[in-house]
């Protein structure tokens, strides 16, 4: 098919690119896999995050779901969140959400069938929680409650107890700009509590 060929040979004019710029590029990455940051963030073609910070292979560990979701009960995603941690020695994880995503707004429209409606649970809590904001609002909210969901993950707590310098950052994106805007809701071994997040999300009544 034409579409998988011309894919094919982009890789391949790539490749030959980054090996003329970086003689030896790609034998050093071979043999050599320590990203200092993990990024949780969506699936949306239009959000890739190597691009996003200007970071070339190797230097971000990521996991992309719909919505940018940590849902702890998410096998794929503790497996990540594990392998970032306690092999890779990650120092940052980033959960990375955009305006106008695709997922918060089917939410919102109670647009969610199936499956997806099980996946965006919390979103839809939070959303009849804090009485259905406009969309951005709603993508900077969600962001946030899954760095509240990181900071109470057992993995995470469990690395601030051995005295890891583990941070989680908490960032929304532009596409209309393509700028990302951070939320200033840091975690750190230092600030693990829920200040700043806690009176974004009011418990459920």
């Amino acid at each position: 098919m034409k579409e998988i060929s011309k894919l094919l040979d982009n890789n391949k004019i790539w490749a030959q690119n980054v090996e003329k710029n970086i003689p030896g590029f790609f034998r050093k990455l071979e043999n050599q896999h320590r990203p200092k940051f993990l990024w949780i963030g969506c699936s949306d073609s239009r959000v890739p995050a190597d691009q996003l910070i200007g970071v070339m292979p190797g230097e971000v560990f990521v996991h992309r779901n719909i919505s940018n979701q940590v849902i702890n009960t998410d096998i794929n995603l503790m497996c990540v969140l594990q392998y970032a941690i306690d092999v890779l020695k990650v120092k940052h994880i980033i959960v990375c959400g955009h305006y106008g995503c695709g997922g918060i707004e089917a939410v919102m429209k109670d647009q969610t069938p199936g499956l997806l409606a099980h996946w965006l649970e919390n979103v839809h809590d939070l959303m009849e929680r804090k009485g259905r904001p406009n969309l951005d609002d709603m993508c900077e909210l969600n962001v946030k409650l899954q760095i509240r969901n990181l900071a109470l993950n057992s993995i995470v707590r469990k690395a601030w107890q051995r005295g890891r310098n583990l941070y989680l950052h908490g960032w929304i994106y532009s596409i209309s700009n393509g700028l990302i805007h951070d939320l200033c809701i840091t975690r750190g071994p230092d600030r693990q509590e829920e200040e700043g997040i806690a009176t974004a999300l009011p418990p459920k009544q």
